[in-house]
C-alpha cells in the first residue's frame, strides 16, 4: 500500500472521490469537538477566530461530509508558524500560498475515516465563506438551489475535486457579494 503522499492527483481523486449526503446533525458536534482541541493547541495564538464553514456548516442542505474550519490570525502571527503546530498535532498540509494554507486530517491511504476535516488558515478580512454560509442559513430557498447545483455537478466531477470546485465558483461569487452587501462590516 502506497503512502498517500507518494500518490499522483488522479490517484487521490480515485481514492477520495466527491460524496455528498443528507445533513447530519453530527456535523455540528464533530466541528464543536475539533474546535476545542484546535482552541486548545492553540492556546498560545491569542488574536484568533475559529469557524465553521462549508455546506456541512449550512442548515438542511447535502454536502460532502467534510468538516471545513476557518481559523482567522492577526498578521501579528506567522501562519507558518501555526501550521506546523497543526501538523504536529495530525494535520497534513495540502497547499499553501503567501497568505493561504490548507490542512486536513481524516484521509487514509485506505480512503475517508469517519472523521474528515479541513482546516484553511487565513488572516483576518480574508473570510467570504462566512459570508456565503450566513446568507444559505437565513436564505433556505437559495441554499437548496446550491444544493442542486452540487447534486447536478457530483457524478460529473466525482473524480475531480479542482472541476467541481470550479463549476461552483459563478454561484458562490453571486451569493457572497449579496451577502456582503447585505452584512456589510460583519465579520
Amino acid at each position: 500500500m502506497r503512502k498517500i503522499s507518494e500518490m499522483t492527483l488522479e490517484e487521490l481523486w480515485q481514492l477520495f472521490p466527491i460524496v455528498l449526503t443528507e445533513h447530519q446533525k453530527i456535523w455540528a458536534v464533530w466541528y464543536e469537538e475539533e474546535k476545542k482541541i484546535l482552541e486548545d493547541v492553540l492556546s498560545t495564538v491569542k488574536n484568533k477566530r475559529v469557524s465553521h464553514i462549508g455546506s456541512t456548516a449550512v442548515q438542511q442542505i447535502w454536502a460532502k461530509p467534510i468538516i471545513d474550519i476557518l481559523i482567522e490570525l492577526s498578521p501579528e502571527y506567522d501562519m507558518t508558524q501555526v501550521k506546523n503546530i497543526l501538523i504536529e498535532r495530525g494535520y497534513t498540509q495540502m497547499s499553501q500560498s503567501e497568505c493561504r494554507i490548507s490542512l486536513n486530517k481524516g484521509y487514509s491511504e485506505f480512503g475517508f475515516e469517519e472523521k474528515v476535516y479541513h482546516v484553511h488558515l487565513r488572516y483576518f478580512g480574508d473570510n467570504a465563506e462566512l459570508y456565503f454560509r450566513d446568507y444559505l442559513n437565513v436564505h433556505p430557498k437559495i441554499a437548496k438551489q446550491y444544493e442542486s447545483l452540487k447534486k447536478h455537478l457530483w457524478k460529473q466531477f466525482e473524480h475531480n475535486r479542482d472541476g467541481y470546485t470550479e463549476a461552483k465558483s459563478n454561484f458562490i461569487l453571486e451569493y457572497t457579494s449579496k451577502a456582503k452587501e447585505l452584512y456589510s462590516g460583519r465579520y
